[in-house]
């Protein structure tokens, strides 16, 4: 949630305290030695996925000794739902905070705005940044400076079981009307469920707000959209999903019960992304990797729609090691690494060339998802925007679960954006 103005203003006093003085992030002094060589620690902050992208990771982020022998690289995996907090509540205090933070792209005004992040302008961190993909950038930027570099891209998509669909006799639905008839003949045929749909992440909810042809705000025009009718629409689809039966929900543990259901063919369908291919893979119903299929989110009344995602790399102000986490970051995000980890996890590069390369080419995975991510719909660039999934989870999930209707829900979560956007309409 938004601090209140003051305490706002605190924070980003300590933030530039922090980015002058330096804090106390754990990790060994160091930097560049008269010879220009690097040495000292790097603390790295991983959100990946456990289990399958954290080992490509931790591997490739140790490589980096051997391009630089006097430099260690302490990885650490840091749950995604912990992170922002995590990261904030560590750069507020000057202790504990990395040097690098594998940072959701919607982190990054907000990190950028309290002063926690290094501008990475003029340093190796950038190296050839024209080749890095525009929509991919965008979210690097605050204030007409840049405080990260894109890691990875990503949208998403419908995931569905080959064998399942073969057996049910039916085609991959294109809309969300067909998603309901196709999830009823799964039903009939198999007695498997047709959809998975996520419950404890509003993620999860915007291809169906963007289907609709709605969004959570209007930065241009400071106006709060989460509860326009396009908003409340949205929320009566994915109600009625879950009210035919054409969806089961969970609104606890809703990322391992959805894996855990779709790799063990209890579900035929779920909306997820680049992300969770490796994950996805290590199902038995996938064993054979050919029984994965993808294809786009249905589209609603106004069209298809998926939010564009992805994570950036961002270097910690009050970093002791700036010149080797600039480095490590030029590293982490060069063509060489993105080649390897979009061979090994199937993730979509951020730079234009490594598409050009033949092992990403012809990855079936990112030949999909490419195209789709061109067409996603970004989420605005605002310090607040990642604060915003807070007050609309708790809604979707109560619309999901029968504790309130998609006229409330959206209603209370577009008063709760007006609370936390000042003097926003």
């Amino acid at each position: 949630m938004r601090r209140g103005i003051a305490a706002t203003a605190l924070v980003a006093a300590l933030g530039v305290t922090l980015a002058a003085c330096g804090g106390d992030n754990g990790s060994t002094g160091g930097g560049t030695k008269g010879s220009g060589e690097l040495s000292g620690t790097v603390t790295w902050w991983d959100t990946s996925t456990v289990g399958s992208e954290d080992k490509v990771f931790k591997k490739i982020a140790e490589d980096f000794t051997k391009k630089h022998p006097k430099v260690k690289v302490k990885y650490v995996n840091v749950p995604f739902g912990d992170a922002q907090n995590k990261f904030k509540n560590a750069a507020q205090s000057g202790s504990g905070a990395p040097d690098v933070i594998r940072a959701e792209v919607a982190w990054t005004p907000d990190f950028a705005n309290l002063g926690y992040l290094a501008p990475l302008d003029g340093t190796p961190a950038l190296k050839d940044q024209d080749d890095f993909l525009k929509q991919a950038a965008a979210s690097t930027k605050y204030n007409g400076k840049t405080y990260a570099v894109p890691q990875v891209i990503d949208s998403m998509g419908i995931f569905y079981n080959k064998k399942i669909f073969k057996e049910a006799g039916v085609e991959v639905p294109k809309t969300v009307d067909e998603l309901k008839s196709v999830s009823a003949k799964i039903k009939q045929k198999t007695g498997k469920t047709g959809l998975y749909l996520r419950g404890d992440d509003a993620y999860w909810f915007l291809s169906f707000l963007y289907g609709e042809g709605g969004d959570l705000v209007n930065a241009d025009t400071k106006t709060v959209t989460i509860d326009n009718a396009a908003g409340v629409k949205a929320m009566k689809t994915v109600k009625e999903l879950v009210d035919s039966k054409a969806a089961i929900t969970d609104a606890t543990n809703g990322w391992d019960n959805m894996q855990a259901a779709f790799k063990d063919g209890k579900v035929a369908m779920m909306i997820n992304g680049p992300w969770a291919v490796a994950d996805t893979y290590t199902g038995k119903e996938f064993a054979d990797k050919a029984n994965l299929g993808i294809a786009p989110v249905p589209a609603g009344s106004a069209g298809q729609g998926a939010p564009q995602g992805g994570h950036n790399l961002a270097v910690y102000a009050g970093s002791k090691n700036l010149d080797a986490s600039y480095a490590f970051v030029e590293y982490m995000s060069s063509p060489e690494v993105q080649a390897q980890f979009a061979k090994e996890l199937s993730l979509l590069p951020t730079r234009t060339s490594v598409y050009g390369k033949s092992d990403v080419a012809l990855n079936p995975m990112i030949s999909f998802f490419k195209p789709v991510v061109e067409k996603a719909v970004e989420r605005p660039w605002i310090p607040e925007t990642g604060s915003l999934f807070a007050p609309l989870v708790t809604e979707y999930t109560k619309v999901l679960t029968n504790q309130t209707t998609p006229e409330q829900g959206a209603k209370t979560a577009g008063d709760s954006y007006r609370k936390l956007l000042k003097d926003w309409k």
